[in-house]
């Protein structure tokens, strides 16, 4: 009997040791805003910009300064993050491929890793580029209806006797909201560039909403995000949250434009000849209106200032959810134990360049926010309230949240772990990243250079410690013609020969 009694205590033991190893784990509180570029404060990137909760939770890890994405839209970015591959491996190159799951419907995405790891897995709002592929990837997940507005999708389509005035300089779709007010569409009574033909409602446009934040669908999943944390776990826990804003239409409640009231907006600096030195690709690339509107139209109808105005009401806005968020988690049990990453899916252009939206070859597209803050129960091995200039991609994210957990993976991975750099900032690297924007079509970040090489051969360079703004093309320069040939190698040893 007293054999029997020892044994049920040693298993007893045992459980319980295993529980503890397991509640010793870290979790992970997984963040990405959509289209958000530099302009937060902790980056500088726009003098206007109010980005408080962004900004303390940068100070409480390391702020990657030279951060970029694999590809400058939400589809292939995304899929590159989750993935943990480029598009060779991956076929996802743009917003137009077929989604990630649609070509590997069992990849080992990163929140399966984890759960094939022990962990439980959350995902709520703008994960992967899809409401399907999101909803695939995690045990438990909430997606909203009102993503990007106040309104569901359908409200927002033109009526066949509305859609003629798409393309006008009197476009109108007339919205009856539940309460009974109306509301014109566009609210800054543009034109359509994009997609004037199309019945789906203007997404280039921007303007307050009298509503309470309860109603935008970033609140909705920060309110649900917490719900999971209050209501606990059994299991150490992955948990992605994405936000939606500042995605267009540049909608937000209207109290985040009232601080703006009777205040000049400050507009991007721009050079007026900055394509001069551009081949026709590049050319090409910065004013068509791709996945927004044209530089002239906001231009013409007066709405440059309002737009920038828009962006950054949206950016506070969603600084507030982030707010909320890490508020409830700083509060509650896991705030000790829990890795946090913050990252953007690419950047936007306000009219820098002469273009608007996303996927061009340059800094703008390209670079966005990235924050990493470890454990607090582990602050001590890493660096607080650091910068690190290195250039890193986004393609590192998988890696490095493997390794700060203890976890094993047998899949390809293709970038590297900034663990080395999260403890030591400072140190000197050899590291780039490269960003694709269409097959044959490259950029690559080092410290000090952007290399951009087309399909059709036209190259550019910049020095970015010269040149920060990228209006000056060295690439016909010989004085710079062994920089090239040093980034032309690194494309080369970055993209896998024709076959």
């Amino acid at each position: 009997m007293k054999q029997i009694v020892m044994v049920l205590v040693l298993m007893a033991l045992l459980f319980n040791s295993r529980v503890l190893l397991a509640q010793e784990k870290p979790n992970v509180l997984f963040i990405s805003i959509d289209d958000l570029n530099d302009w937060i404060g902790c980056l500088d990137g726009h003098p206007q910009a109010l980005t408080p909760n962004i900004d303390r939770l940068a100070a409480r890890g390391v702020l990657f300064t030279n951060a970029h994405c694999v590809a400058p839209a939400c589809n292939p970015s995304r899929a590159a993050v989750l993935s943990g591959q480029l598009p060779f491996r991956t076929g996802v190159w743009s917003n137009g491929s077929k989604r990630l799951l649609t070509q590997h419907p069992t990849a080992v995405v990163l929140p399966r890793a984890f759960q094939q790891a022990g962990y439980q897995t959350l995902g709520t709002g703008k994960v992967l580029h899809s409401s399907t592929g999101t909803r695939a990837i995690f045990e438990e997940s909430f997606i909203t209806e009102q993503r990007w507005s106040p309104l569901a999708r359908d409200m927002v389509k033109y009526t066949a006797d509305e859609l003629p005035s798409k393309s006008t300089s009197n476009p109108r779709h007339v919205v009856r909201r539940s309460d009974g007010k109306s509301v014109v569409l566009p609210l800054n009574r543009m034109p359509s560039d994009r997609r004037p033909m199309l019945n789906d409602g203007e997404s280039f446009d921007w303007g307050p909403f009298d509503v309470l934040n309860a109603e935008m669908g970033d609140t909705k999943i920060t309110t649900w995000a917490i719900r999971q944390l209050r209501g606990g776990f059994d299991k150490p826990f992955f948990m992605a949250v994405g936000y939606y804003r500042p995605h267009i239409p540049l909608w937000a409640p209207k109290k985040y434009f009232e601080r703006f009231d009777n205040v000049k907006i400050q507009l991007p600096t721009v050079h007026e000849s900055d394509l001069a030195d551009l081949g026709d690709v590049g050319k090409k690339f910065a004013t068509e209106a791709v996945t927004a509107g044209s530089h002239a139209t906001v231009v013409k109808y007066g709405q440059w200032e309002e737009a920038v105005k828009a962006y950054l009401a949206c950016t506070t806005y969603v600084d507030d959810q982030v707010g909320r968020l890490l508020e409830e988690l700083d509060n509650g049990k896991y705030g000790d134990n829990t890795v946090i990453v913050l990252w953007t899916d690419h950047g936007w252009h306000l009219g820098e360049k002469q273009h608007w939206g996303k996927w061009t070859p340059w800094q703008r597209s390209t670079r966005v926010p990235l924050i990493v803050v470890p454990p607090k129960n582990l602050a001590s091995h890493f660096a607080k309230n650091a910068t690190c200039d290195a250039a890193v991609s986004l393609l590192d994210l998988y890696p490095t949240l493997l390794e700060m957990c203890g976890i094993s993976g047998s899949q390809q991975l293709d970038g590297s772990s900034l663990v080395s750099l999260l403890r030591q900032p400072g140190q000197r690297t050899d590291r780039h990243a490269v960003t694709f924007f269409g097959k044959g079509n490259v950029s690559v970040q080092t410290e000090q250079w952007r290399y951009i090489q087309y399909a059709q051969g036209e190259e550019e360079l910049y020095d970015q410690m010269a040149d920060p703004d990228e209006w000056r093309n060295l690439a016909g320069n010989s004085k710079y013609e062994s920089v090239l040939r040093k980034l032309r190698k690194l494309v080369t040893s970055t993209v896998p020969p024709a076959k």
